[in-house]
């Protein structure tokens, strides 16, 4: 069964490169879902509060049998409870409904800049770490401007980045903010939600090395060094996406990727969004 490589976040937790994302996922299928995951060597799980499936998140959890240290769970306050009080009491919520104590990775999902809370929220993040109700706090979908902001007026700084990035939009300048300041980037809709796959080269990259396109760019995530949760509901696609640990993609490989950036966003613009 394929096992992840770890990436090591600023404060010194690891989570698993690969991880698996529940996005979309109805509550009533995410148990069976994320059992798949689980049985096919995932280990690190991402949902959100949001996502409305986080019983379902931890129905499969507590039934896998696997101990609680071997997983990395990651949730997200939504923007309705942004706010330092808000924030706390939304934790307890999302922790109740995983059936946890303790969550791996909190992050703040957007910064929504109009309603100016995420500096607030963060000292309620910064409480459930020092509390050890979280192993590390992280944000989601933060622009230059939001995380130099953040990281200007806070103590704590961010472990993790949550932001969409695939071959179509592939974020240079906030991932080279990332790495200046020791911020893990996380993948989210790494794969653009399929618009890229029939991408002629990323369809000739996968022919050379017998793979999917989706593995070949799930690879190129991990070569990049982004931490990246593909998200499926299907078990053979699931098991799919992790089997990418025995081959790796050349330097021209890289390239060719590289090539294919061209600003394509699948999801809201974060400097928009509130």
């Amino acid at each position: 069964m394929p096992s992840s490589p770890t990436v090591t976040l600023n404060n010194g937790t690891t989570v698993p490169q690969l991880g698996f994302g529940v996005f979309q996922v109805p509550d009533e299928e995410t148990t069976a879902v994320v059992t798949s995951a689980l049985e096919a060597g995932y280990r690190s799980i991402d949902t959100a509060a949001v996502y409305g499936n986080e019983a379902g998140v931890g129905r499969a959890l507590a039934q896998s049998g696997i101990p609680r240290d071997e997983l990395f769970v990651t949730t997200k306050l939504w923007n309705d409870d942004q706010g330092h009080d808000a924030t706390l009491a939304a934790f307890d919520a999302s922790l109740d409904k995983l059936g946890l104590d303790h969550v791996d990775l909190y992050l703040i999902h957007w910064p929504t800049p109009a309603r100016d809370l995420y500096l607030d929220t963060w000292r309620a993040l910064e409480k459930l770490a020092a509390d050890g109700r979280i192993r590390a706090a992280g944000v989601s979908n933060f622009q230059p401007a939001h995380l130099r902001r953040l990281i200007d007026a806070s103590s704590l700084l961010p472990a993790v980045n949550q932001i969409e990035l695939h071959p179509g939009l592939q974020q240079n300048e906030l991932r080279a903010l990332h790495a200046e300041h020791g911020i893990a980037t996380e993948a989210w809709s790494p794969l653009a939600q399929g618009a890229l796959l029939d991408d002629e080269v990323l369809v000739s990259l996968a022919e050379r090395h017998g793979k999917t396109p989706a593995q070949v760019v799930l690879r190129w995530h991990l070569q990049l060094g982004n931490v990246v949760i593909p998200k499926s509901v299907t078990p053979a696609r699931i098991r799919q996406n992790i089997d990418v640990f025995d081959f790796e993609l050349s330097d021209a490989d890289m390239a060719a990727i590289a090539g294919l950036d061209r600003g394509m966003r699948t999801g809201p613009d974060p400097d928009t969004l509130n």
